[in-house]
């Protein structure tokens, strides 16, 4: 498993962000059963950085917490059988790790965030994480059902995590 991240902020986290980070991709993709080796990039910035991204790349010119940028198209949300007939361009030919996508955090909300929720940054990041993991194996909350179903699954990999509300 490759977990490239990227920090972008002078404002530092006070705790070890990169292993807990490693942690939690690690467990949604034990919860996905995910049959490959994974490469995420993650990039941990600002609101300013990152309402920049979402508006060249999503056309809204508006802060969010987190951005996913999935390199898959699936069929049906976790399910991989479509990989087998694809090419190898959605693997790395280098390590032969699934190329998941990109993942962007803004520093800035997860702060505002713990704190308006009354709960620990470290809460905050992994909420966050586990959200957009979930979007880059192919789940979305657009649709009430869609979101119902990625709810309990961020639920359910919180508490194998250890970390509720």
């Amino acid at each position: 498993m490759t977990i490239k991240i990227a920090y972008e902020v002078e404002k530092m986290f006070l705790f070890d962000y990169e292993k807990l980070l490693k942690r939690v991709i690690e467990q949604v993709c034990d919860y996905m059963a995910c049959p490959y080796e994974i490469e995420v990039n993650l990039v941990i910035t600002d609101s300013q950085g990152i309402q920049e991204i979402n508006k060249e790349f999503r056309g809204m010119d508006t802060v969010t917490d987190v951005l996913s940028f999935p390199m898959l198209e699936y069929d049906i949300p976790g399910e991989f059988e479509f990989l087998e007939e694809e090419s190898v361009e959605n693997f790395n030919l280098d390590t032969g790790e699934l190329l998941l996508g990109d993942i962007m955090l803004n520093y800035d909300r997860i702060i505002s965030q713990a704190e308006c929720y009354g709960h620990s940054v470290e809460r905050e990041l992994v909420f966050l994480t586990v959200h957009s993991m979930l979007h880059l194996f192919g789940y979305d909350h657009i649709e009430e059902k869609e979101r119902l179903l990625m709810e309990e699954k961020q639920r359910n990999i919180m508490e194998i995590l250890g970390i509720t509300r």
